[in-house]
């Protein structure tokens, strides 16, 4: 297993750090395990799914030079008009305070203002606060993705980072596989002694807060009081450790390790399966992917292309690219749209969002980021224009979704309402 950084200084194993528990629960299961105030059941479930692009698109060739229902389609856009009718294109919006090129990733989900590019604590992301409330329903709450790594734009309410799972194959295993007899007959004994995980590896804890700086040990304690408030509610979640996992008859696709737009495929067609099964409701997929030589055409990285500086060849290269992106994610909608749940389209009843931390990757700008929204119970088949000098709030819309999965928050973020024009179907 790869290591992922808490901050900029030392560099953790997820699997150290819990391996005496002598279970495979990491922290991120942990921490969307039960919701602290349920949401009363509603009849058809609800769901979300955030694609969020750490190198952003370039505007000029997805953003719509028309608004309104009748626009003509960009360049990135005219792929997906079979389903023009199911997904909306939004311009003119950014989160209000988020600044900082790349370091503006950990705002994407949670809208949460920064300082210089680093927030100091970040708040918790539109989908672990729907996996809070509603993620109790399903045998994973909440599934955080990435295509490279395991950073992520996933967040918990005390500000703690959700390491990513970025290996599809790994990912089909712990959605479809049952575990071995020892690892179950593991799981019940914590359930039924009540000791906690941290009294397990407290001496690990212990060894590893000696090794990090003091920023690294507050979010360390932040993780440990959130890990000690979900074990008190791990009781409620006995009833899936002897429950049989869903039976999918097909292995999943290799993906090819240098196109990143064929293993964000080929992680949304698992992701797809962990709806069709009702495994879980809540999806974020994160992609990082640095490695686009398997596309035709394609001879740089991703990050060189996105840094293009207006140069003809590397636009060339990066549409080439940013294409395949959206055109993965397309097809995930399309897939959607043929699937059903309990007789209804899961298209219907998914909320799928796709954006950036940064409009402009070249300059690190994020104003102006890309937005398109499908499925849902939204009127799409739009171009929903905003000001592109002044910047309608993004959270309104994660406010909106939140409304969409039935939670009447009434804020979001620095949300100041629901999104303007975009409307729900009655």
């Amino acid at each position: 297993m790869s290591p992922f950084n808490i901050h900029t200084g030392a560099q953790l194993s997820r699997r150290r750090f819990l391996r005496n528990a002598g279970i495979a629960i990491g922290l991120p299961m942990l921490d969307a395990m039960t919701p602290a105030f349920a949401a009363e059941p509603i009849k058809t479930p609800k769901r979300f799914v955030g694609v969020s692009l750490s190198l952003g698109l370039h505007s000029p060739n997805l953003v719509p030079q028309d608004a309104g229902f009748n626009y003509q389609p960009s360049q990135y856009l005219r792929s997906l008009q079979d389903i023009r009718d199911r997904f909306t294109v939004i311009s003119g919006t950014s989160h209000p305070g988020v600044t900082g090129g790349h370091k503006a990733e950990s705002s994407i989900f949670s809208a949460c203002p920064n300082q210089g590019g680093s927030a100091e604590r970040n708040t918790i992301s539109l989908d672990q606060l729907m996996a809070k409330h509603l993620g109790h329903e399903t045998r994973f709450p909440s599934l955080v993705l990435t295509t490279g790594g395991q950073r992520s734009p996933s967040y918990t309410e005390n500000g703690a980072m959700i390491p990513a799972i970025d290996d599809p194959r790994a990912l089909f295993e712990q959605l479809f596989v049952d575990d071995d007899p020892k690892v179950i007959r593991r799981k019940e004994e914590l359930l039924r002694s009540g000791k906690s995980i941290l009294d397990i590896v407290g001496a690990e804890a212990k060894a590893l807060q000696r090794e990090v700086g003091n920023g690294d040990r507050e979010k360390l304690d932040s993780w440990f009081t959130s890990v000690r408030e979900l074990e008190q509610r791990l009781e409620m979640n006995k009833q899936w450790v002897n429950r049989p996992k869903p039976r999918i008859g097909k292995q999943p696709r290799v993906a090819e390790r240098d196109n990143a737009a064929d293993i964000e495929r080929a992680t949304l067609d698992i992701a797809l399966l962990a709806l069709q099964t009702d495994s879980t409701r809540f999806i974020t997929l994160h992609c990082t992917g640095n490695v686009v030589r398997g596309i035709d055409g394609v001879e740089e990285s991703y990050h060189g292309l996105s840094h293009h500086g207006l140069d003809d060849d590397k636009l060339r290269q990066l549409t080439l690219v940013e294409q395949a992106m959206i055109d993965s994610s397309g097809n995930f909608v399309r897939q959607l749209k043929a699937s059903t749940h309990q007789d209804r389209c899961l298209l219907d009843d998914t909320t799928v969002l796709l954006t950036s931390n940064l409009g402009n990757a070249s300059s690190h700008n994020t104003r102006n980021m890309p937005v398109l929204l499908a499925g849902g119970s939204f009127k799409h088949g739009q171009h929903l224009a905003f000001d592109q000098n002044d910047n309608y709030p993004l959270p309104n819309l994660y406010l909106s979704a939140l409304h969409e999965v039935g939670l009447m928050h009434e804020n979001f973020a620095t949300s100041t309402g629901n999104m303007k024009g975009l409307e729900r179907q009655t």
